[in-house]
């Protein structure tokens, strides 16, 4: 299956914090498969119900991180900075980027709410290829009938 990607495009993280919680425009959820959500309780020592609640219909994510109360934002951001950066969930590794799929193709498509669109490095096709490689096998169930992953 190939896949399809924005040409011409630039990005690079600013490390605003936007993308880890809610907007006056969205309300974000940072879903978690189960693998990623049981490697963060294993190095965090807590478990899974300290930071994340159970979601349904959501194949392959099982977790809605939880965010904190006053600010909205995910329970991990401090100061703007990820505190489990290296355990970080791949919906969180994607962004601003998103996946489409259906029978015959992956489509790549990303938000221009990012502040770091237009800035950077421009995106080739082994960037795209570095995303997917990410998700790997865990798109097999939401490929079947073709969806919207990220």
């Amino acid at each position: 299956m190939g896949f399809d990607y924005p040409g011409n495009l630039r990005f690079k993280c600013v490390k605003c914090g936007l993308c880890c919680g809610d907007t006056a425009e969205k309300t974000r959820h940072v879903l978690l498969m189960k693998k990623e959500a049981v490697s963060i309780a294993s190095s965090m020592r807590r478990p899974i119900s300290d930071f994340a609640v159970e979601v349904r219909g959501k194949a392959p994510y099982v977790y809605d991180m939880k965010k904190t109360v006053e600010a909205g934002r995910c329970c991990f951001l401090v100061e703007n900075r990820c505190t489990i950066y290296s355990k970080r969930p791949v919906i969180c590794r994607f962004y601003p980027f998103g996946l489409e799929t259906n029978q015959n193709q992956k489509i790549f498509y990303f938000t221009n709410e990012c502040p770091g669109i237009g800035r950077g490095k421009l995106m080739q096709k082994r960037d795209f290829n570095r995303l997917l490689e990410l998700i790997g096998t865990q798109t097999t169930a939401a490929e079947a009938g073709g969806s919207r992953l990220f």
